[in-house]
């Protein structure tokens, strides 16, 4: 099955079906803004940046913008530019464009703002992605060689973790490099659909407009965009996502050296606080990147091994915070772009398929009482039980996830090759209407439920 429009059912296969870090202390930066400018106009216009010099801008909504780099040399994230090519964004894009050495930048467009920073801690990534690069190349030389730096990246919403990531893993793609990146973010995630989290081998820098290739990435199904709501199911979910990259390093020599970059959500008190932890533990971490919180960096610096390097990092200017209606938004793009693509459009199949022919599943089952319990009886599990779902109405526009298990115990922990969404429910002739990226027949019977929702208006 196609994630984000890739080759359809291929998900996954390269991983696996079934089964001392220094970094530099950073001076804090000031923020200064210069050339700030209401960008309202459709115009064309040309802005000239200076060495160290980052060019910030948010397209307006129902509007496009277009780019061109006309002289010097640019990146956006971590991605380079190539001179003269034209680079376009969607509405409510927020970009940014940093040069290290200045250059001048032709832009066209609706904008809600654009403006040009002269400070920002563009030099404090570069100085983290040459301690990783040190580190890789002191593995490289080790007899055999050794595993590459894990680093976790969190911090609350919207402070840049995404970012940050991304550009890490562009800087050591670029130097010939083959991380693995793992988003743990279920609500957020750019690896998948919401409710999901995963891994992917990172072979050559994201693309500017569509970002980074997603063409064998490993998707674990959890149903809902918040871990809070089953606690164990995603914390068995990490552990599974661990246990596959870990075997990926085993199996391939330059995955191995290159180590992996952990994106995590932004629940960072009380159980996201402990989560971090467990995270931490499982992906045997050896450097932690806390953004923009003082306090998290405090307490995970008092709670983490003295092997594990903790980092305090400023958060960017250009970091917008999005309300919960644009986070909103922005996962329904997520979903729709799954099935119609986004640059690039995408054709998806509906067809029937019989009630007989599929069994639909939810993980996680209602608690039941102690006092409930006959005595000397230990509770199940029941946040890790999967519970069949009858065929119902209630059924409507659910996302559903295609999952490789076999059979009803495998559910839980195998990963799954892409999502379908039921588009209707009839009832009398015992049939779903699906919507799919891939023509009949679906390639797995067990299909997982999840509690996100996609109105089809296409």
């Amino acid at each position: 099955m196609r994630l984000h429009g890739l080759s359809r059912y291929t998900l996954v296969w390269p991983f696996l079906r079934k089964r001392t870090f220094k970094l530099f202390r950073h001076l804090a930066l000031s923020h200064k803004d210069m050339d700030a400018t209401d960008a309202t106009s459709t115009e064309k216009k040309e802005w000239v940046l200076e060495q160290d010099n980052e060019l910030r801008f948010e397209v307006e909504l129902q509007h496009q913008a277009e780019l061109v780099l006309t002289h010097g040399q640019a990146e956006i994230f971590g991605t380079e530019l190539v001179k003269n090519k034209v680079y376009s964004f969607r509405s409510g894009d927020k970009v940014a464009v940093f040069t290290w050495h200045g250059c001048t930048i032709e832009l066209q467009g609706k904008l809600e703002a654009a403006y040009v920073a002269s400070e920002t801690p563009m030099v404090i990534y570069l100085n983290l992605h040459v301690a990783m690069e040190q580190l890789r190349q002191k593995a490289e030389k080790s007899i055999p060689p050794t595993i590459g730096p894990k680093v976790m990246v969190c911090g609350p919403m919207d402070v840049g973790k995404s970012t940050l990531c991304r550009l890490l893993l562009n800087y050591a793609v670029r130097m010939g490099r083959r991380p693995i990146y793992v988003d743990l973010d279920l609500g957020q995630g750019s690896i998948a659909i919401p409710g999901t989290i995963g891994a992917l081998l990172v072979e050559r820098p994201a693309d500017v407009e569509e970002g980074f290739s997603l063409q064998t990435p490993l998707v674990y199904h959890h149903g809902i965009n918040n871990p809070m709501a089953n606690l164990k199911l995603y914390s068995c979910l990490v552990e599974e996502v661990s246990k596959n990259v870990h075997k990926r390093f085993e199996e391939k020599e330059k995955a191995r050296v290159s180590g992996c970059i952990v994106n995590t959500c932004g629940w960072v008190t009380g159980e996201g606080f402990r989560l971090l932890l467990d995270i931490a533990k499982s992906f045997d971490v050896n450097a932690v990147l806390v953004i923009d919180q003082e306090k998290i960096y405090n307490q995970l610096k008092s709670r983490l091994p003295d092997a594990v390097q903790v980092l305090h990092l400023p958060k960017s200017g250009g970091v917008v915070e999005r309300s919960k209606d644009v986070r909103r938004q922005k996962r329904d793009e997520k979903v729709r772009e799954y099935f119609y693509g986004g640059r690039t459009p995408l054709y998806p199949h509906v067809f029937d398929v019989n009630f007989a022919d599929i069994k639909i599943y939810k993980i996680g089952a209602p608690s039941v009482p102690d006092s409930c319990l006959p005595l000397g009886m230990e509770p199940e599990i029941n946040e890790l039980k999967t519970v069949l779902v009858h065929p119902s109405r209630d059924l409507l526009h659910c996302v559903c996830s295609v999952s490789t298990a076999i059979s009803e115990q495998d559910a839980v922990t195998s990963n799954v090759a892409g999502f379908i969404v039921i588009t209707n429910v009839d009832m009398e002739n015992q049939t779903f209407t699906i919507l799919s990226p891939a023509p009949r027949p679906l390639p797995y019977k067990i299909l997982l439920l999840s509690t996100i929702k996609f109105m089809d208006l296409k």
